[in-house]
Formats: C-alpha cells, structure tokens, sequence
C-alpha cells in the first residue's frame, strides 16, 4: 500500500501489523510507535469483540479470527486504492497524461524532448510521476510506464524501446593527460566507477562483468568505487577524472557535448531481453493519449538509433 488514505489508518496499521508480524517494523512503516501501534490493535479487537493476535514476550501471531480479518483488509485497501486512482485519473479528465519513468531516463531521455512532443500533440498535457519504485497503476493514478526490465508484467501491454548498452566513458581531459588506452589492460591503473544496483533480480553490469566480456579474466575488482545512481558516475568521470560504466543511451547528451568519450568498442546488456519498455493496462490499450505517445516515442526512438547503441554487445 504505497499511499496513506484519508480515514484507513487503523486499518493501515492493523494491515502492518499482521504482514509484518511484528509491532515495531509496523511501527516504523506507518509512522507510529511500537506502543502507538499496540495501543490501536487492542481498540480494533475491543470494538470487534475478537481476538486478532496471539502475543507472547518474543513474537506475535494473528489467529485464525485474525487471518480471517486480515485478508479482508488487504483486499478492502487494495481496492480503496484502486478506486482512488481511477477517480484522480477521471478528475483529471481527458488532456492530462501521466506518466510515471525513472529520474535517470526522464533527465537524460524524455525531458530534452519534451517540447518535440509538445509540439505534435497540442491536445495532450503530459504529468510526470518520477520515480525508481514499479507503480501499480490504479493504486498509483498512472497511465503509461517506461520501465526498464524484462516487459512482461501482469494485465499490461508492453512495447519494447531499446536496451541498456553499458560501455566505458571517461573525459576528454584524461584522455589528453594520459593518452588514448590502447587495450582494456591500460585501465587497470584508473580510477573505475559503476553503477551497483539489480533489476528484477538481475545484477547491473559491473567492472568484473565488463572485463570478462573483453577477455580478461584477472582482472581485480577490489578498488572499483560502486555507487547508486549513474548521475554519480557520470560526475565522478567529468569531474574526478575516474572511467565510468555507463548507460550509453542516457548520456548521449554529454557525449553530444564532448564532455565524455567512449571507450572501445564492448558493450555488456544485463540480460538477454531486458530493456526499457513502455508499459500501460490492456484496459488502457486503445486510449487515444497513450496511443498517441506510444507512436511518438516509438519514432524518436527509430530515429534516435546511432552506431554507438548499435555496437557490439554481451549478455551480462
């Protein structure tokens, strides 16, 4: 339950209490202490005139009343959320689409072509929902997806954009202090940053992984310098001189720009079929505004492909 509702807070912490199973992690999800949360159990099971818990000086555990209940309760949110965002998604009527990505493609993808979609779609007003968390679309009030992973979510379509091509950058700057490095070898003695991150399970390509697709398997990981976000790796290559990691398709702008350069010609996927996609309900599949920005992306896409994306490219 990723929102609070108005009015549902007893139910919420009963809720989290009985996933949890433990008062104090219930706590600490819905922003009460462990005595708050205990105190609003005992007044559900006094109103109720039943016992929901089993409690015992290390654990508790909901009884056969409680699981009962509990299960209602889940439900019950689930479809309050699920109500709530169709009802937002009525309000805002019929121009507005929201849109929910990551804040690395938004930055490094959508947004510098934002006014390109402007312009062919004066009807449709785009919201944006930015965010690394996989929303549920009713729960959530969102339209439309741009996911990266393997496409296939339940009650969905899914279309495929392109895949993440993870390559070597560094900055001009170190290039012209130390010369071009000839071979991967010539990196062993550089600074070397990525991203250390999984997707559905699956590892992000690391320094490890991208020195086995080169045909290096001595290579000692134990220096890299892993971080969270690219936009921390892409600072750390402009700024601290380190080589870098990298989506190629989310740095175009600075490689545009003459303010990264990439390194050879290997790239490593995280997966075979793992890519960005779009994704909306199939309840959703003939809605004018998601079509119309379904053919627009899909163009920019096809028009965006460059030689570098194209390259050579592992299964991580």
């Amino acid at each position: 339950m990723s929102r609070m509702l108005p009015g549902t807070r007893a139910l919420r912490t009963f809720e989290a209490a009985g996933r949890h199973l433990n008062f104090t992690r219930a706590a600490d999800e819905v922003g009460l202490t462990p005595a708050a949360v205990s105190y609003q159990i005992k007044e559900i099971e006094d109103q109720l005139g039943l016992v929901l818990f089993t409690r015992t000086s290390r654990s508790i555990q909901l009884t056969p009343a409680g699981a009962v209940v509990f299960e209602a309760a889940v439900r019950a949110l689930e479809t309050l959320q699920g109500a709530v965002g169709r009802a937002r998604r009525m309000a805002r009527g019929a121009r507005q689409l929201r849109v929910s990505l990551s804040p690395r493609f938004a930055t490094n993808w959508l947004l510098p072509r934002l006014s390109q979609f402007r312009a062919a779609n004066p009807a449709i007003e785009l919201t944006f929902d930015i965010s690394d968390e996989v929303r549920d679309f009713d729960a959530d009030d969102v339209d439309i997806a741009i996911r990266f992973g393997s496409g296939r979510y339940a009650q969905t379509r899914s279309q495929r954009l392109f895949e993440a091509v993870i390559a070597p950058v560094c900055s001009p700057k170190l290039i012209a202090a130390g010369g071009q490095p000839k071979s991967p070898r010539d990196l062993f003695g550089q600074t070397l940053c990525h991203v250390e991150c999984t997707t559905e399970g699956m590892l992000w390509p690391n320094w490890r992984m991208w020195m086995a697709a080169a045909g290096i398997d001595d290579f000692d990981d134990s220096r890299c310098v892993a971080f969270t976000d690219t936009s921390h790796v892409v600072e750390a290559v402009i700024d601290g001189g380190a080589v870098g990691l990298v989506d190629l398709a989310m740095i175009k702008n600075e490689m545009a720009e003459g303010r990264l350069v990439r390194l050879f010609d290997i790239g490593v996927s995280v997966a075979e079929d793992y890519a960005y996609h779009l994704v909306y309900p199939e309840s959703s599949s003939q809605d004018p505004r998601i079509l119309a920005f379904c053919d627009w992306i899909l163009g920019e896409v096809g028009g965006a492909a460059t030689s570098a994306a194209l390259a050579p490219v592992a299964s991580g």
